[in-house]
């Protein structure tokens, strides 16, 4: 099994843990459960596939859908027997923003893509899944709450996954570009760390 495929199916994994986390905490039922964890696993790959003109990667493995429907089933039964911890889906989301912005990253830049279109298609391809689990679940998504470092992590490690091929073989570099994205997005969940937020003067309410 190529490396990238195997990127891709621990990311497919690791997001459908998070939204079915996701859909258990709202009280959906199996159906409900299973959808969300199949549009967290599965949306940010198929909207990148679609940009890039390439067959949709699950239709062209359907392995891909077992993995999430095994995923899903597991998170399942384990919050029927036990409370997940308060943090777990924003851990799971991590992990999973971490595997597929580097796997999406290395499929643009497979297609010789230039460098900036590369690290757009690693970041969408990390966060859109996300995007459609938070609107599906109404919630606000994380790359729209202020302050949050979500999107920019994949940003950061898209960044120097790229600059660090110059220097180290590419899965070296794909390890440390995930390790920096799962560091970024954890330290900011346990540390609280945020952007800077501006504003225009007197635009506040009723101005």
């Amino acid at each position: 099994m190529a490396w990238l495929e195997i990127v891709d199916l621990v990311g497919v994994g690791v997001f459908a843990v998070s939204g079915a986390l996701a859909a258990a905490r709202k009280n959906l039922d199996v159906l409900g459960v299973l959808v969300i964890a199949t549009v967290t696993a599965i949306g940010g790959g198929t909207i990148r596939d679609v940009l890039l003109d390439r067959q949709v990667f699950w239709i062209a493995r359907s392995g891909y859908l077992y993995v999430i429907l095994i995923a899903a089933g597991a998170t399942l039964v384990y919050t029927r027997r036990f409370h997940p911890p308060d943090r777990a889906l924003a851990v799971m989301d991590a992990l999973g923003l971490a595997f597929f912005t580097i796997s999406g990253a290395q499929i643009a830049e497979g297609l010789g893509h230039a460098g900036i279109v590369v690290v757009v298609m690693g970041a969408l391809t990390g966060v859109a899944g996300g995007v459609l689990r938070d609107v599906l679940t109404g919630e606000i998504p994380l790359i729209l709450r202020k302050g949050q470092i979500y999107a920019t992590a994949a940003i950061a490690g898209a960044v120097l996954y790229l600059l660090l091929q110059a220097f180290i073989p590419g899965n070296t570099a794909a390890l440390l570009g995930m390790g920096c994205i799962a560091l970024i997005r954890l330290g900011a969940i346990a540390w609280n760390w945020t952007l800077p937020v501006w504003g225009l003067q007197g635009s506040g309410p009723g101005k």
